[in-house]
Order: C-alpha cells, then structure tokens, then sequence
C-alpha cells in the first residue's frame, strides 16, 4: 500500500461523502463534481489495488481479509454511483455519501493491515 496515496484518498472520499450528502440535503442530482470527484477515488483505489495485489505473498497474516477489501473496495463506489445515475433522487445522492464513506474506512483499515503484517 502507498501510505500518501491512501491519505490523500481518504482525503478524497471524506470530501465525496460531505458533497454528496449536501447535494442530497439540497434534493440536487448527480452532477459533474460528484462525477470527477468519484472518478478520482476509484482511480486512486484501482492504483491501490494493483500495488496491493502486487503485495500480498509479503504479508504475513490477514492475508483473507486484506484481499477481501482489497477486491471489495473497487466496486463499492461504482455501483453506488452506477445506482444514483439510474435513480435521481436525494437518496441515490446520500448512498454515493454513504458509499464515499465506507470507501475511506476501508481504505484506512487496509493501510492498517499493511502496517501491522507488511
């Protein structure tokens, strides 16, 4: 795992979760910054996947879980803004925020297995 590459996603998804859940305070659609801004984490968690990947016969425990978020962490993301283009409500807006979030605790908590068993 690259550690600034996880802090600045972090960074990213947290940033994600407070715009998305604004736009659904203010019952908005998805638009163009909800669109770059998820672009730009999936991206960052694609990266991490690969290096990631790259790295798992060097862990020395957690090898399950770690690939298991791993593999997960992808798809979260996608499939709550796929589902928010598809509906056009507050509530797609709030699951992209909610989507966001679980996207930044995974991230942290597959840094902190890389840390503790890399």
């Amino acid at each position: 795992m690259i550690l600034v590459l996880t802090q600045v996603l972090v960074a990213a998804a947290l940033l994600l979760t407070v715009v998305a859940l604004g736009y659904a305070l203010f019952d908005r659609v998805i638009g163009n910054v909800v669109l770059g801004l998820a672009a730009l984490v999936e991206l960052g968690v694609i990266v991490q996947l690969v290096r990631g990947l790259a790295g798992i016969p060097s862990l020395d425990g957690s090898k399950a879980t770690f690939t298991a978020y791993l593999i997960t962490l992808p798809f979260v993301l996608a499939i709550t803004v796929w589902s928010a283009i598809k509906d056009k409500t507050r509530w797609a807006m709030a699951s992209i925020g909610i989507g966001a979030f679980a996207v930044a605790v995974m991230t942290l908590r597959l840094q902190q297995i890389w840390d503790l068993h890399g």
